[in-house]
């Protein structure tokens, strides 16, 4: 049985604690460049950029009264709680508290990725996950009186919250978690010794004449999991996400009766590269975002048999290895 794979090195711990203490100062109304500003004047050392921001999640929170006054910070501790006090009978829960006007909240979210560099390899980059989060105040916990079906229906029912929902002071921004890209990566590789898609997607890159081109860190950055078997063992898990803000590239090929070969490939290919900025987006968005048409890696290396080669011998290599083993995400 494997030793606990440790999360973060000391020096990183020290950098997550100087980057907490500056979620706390910096408000979200100053925007990012306060941001770029503290971090570049705690860890001077590293030239954090932020690259991605993804938003459109929640997390639960806590119980307010008809004032909005918190009754207490965790919805599902709090429920917990209530329904072991009345004898996990939901309906006695629903009365002791018919007269309360109760409602749930949520911290909506919003996650800001920041990176910097710290060697040569495509994985050598450090990953801040910043949150940006607002309370907001979400469904009532029993409306007229009303026991819910379930304690998940109580504390997150199916479209619970309102459009117009009513906000619980202002964003802030809190630290998720700092991660050496490569560090984690190597930790999957001690749990699974044979290379997993990410290492793959990666030593890909590093092979293709993307990486001649650009940092892979200016265009995707790793979501990163990590939780314990029935062992207790730690086990990781990444993929790829592509920075991309904005609405996806679209790649102006047809397929089916009407599918692109020869020079039309080639031109539909490098059209989709340039809205990306570096060679061979096309192949890495087939993998990941799905932009691309599977079916476009066999008709590229089908053309390369035919003498119709648009494609750089190196690059021709990783779509051949991909179409012997393939993987995706």
């Amino acid at each position: 049985m494997s030793a606990p794979l440790p999360t973060t090195t000391p020096e990183l711990t020290a950098v997550a604690h100087l980057i907490a203490e500056a979620c706390v100062q910096v408000s979200v109304a100053q925007g990012p460049a306060a941001l770029a500003r503290e971090l570049a004047r705690i860890v001077p050392q590293y030239a954090f950029r932020e690259v991605l921001a993804r938003g459109g999640w929640y997390r639960l929170g806590g119980v307010v009264d008809a004032q909005g006054q918190h009754i207490a910070d965790d919805l599902e501790s709090w429920a917990t709680d209530e329904l072991s006090r009345h004898g996990d009978d939901l309906s006695a829960v629903a009365s002791a508290h018919a007269d309360d006007d109760l409602h749930a909240t949520r911290l909506t979210g919003k996650t800001h990725y920041w990176v910097a560099r710290t060697g040569d390899g495509a994985a050598n980059f450090l990953q801040i996950e910043l949150e940006e989060l607002q309370e907001v105040v979400c469904h009532a916990l029993f409306p007229d009186g009303e026991a819910p079906s379930s304690l998940e229906d109580l504390v997150d029912p199916r479209d619970a919250c309102p459009g117009n929902q009513a906000a619980l002071g202002v964003p802030f921004y809190a630290l998720r978690r700092i991660t050496d890209i490569a560090d984690f990566l190597a930790g999957m590789h001690d749990q699974k010794p044979e290379p997993q898609p990410v290492h793959r997607f990666i030593d890909a890159w590093e092979k293709s004449t993307a990486s001649h081109a650009t940092e892979f860190s200016n265009h995707w950055v790793i979501a990163v999991r990590e939780h314990l078997d029935r062992f207790r063992q730690p086990i990781r898990s990444a993929s790829p996400v592509a920075a991309f803000n904005g609405a996806q590239p679209r790649f102006e090929g047809g397929f089916g009766a009407n599918e692109l070969r020869g020079l039309a490939l080639a031109d539909a290919l490098h059209r989709f590269d340039r809205q990306l900025g570096y060679p061979m987006a096309w192949f890495f968005h087939m993998l990941t975002t799905k932009s691309v048409p599977h079916a476009v890696a066999t008709i590229a290396i089908e053309d390369v048999q035919g003498g119709f080669n648009y494609l750089p011998d190196r690059d021709v290599q990783i779509v051949r290895d991909w179409l012997h083993r393939p993987y995706s995400f």
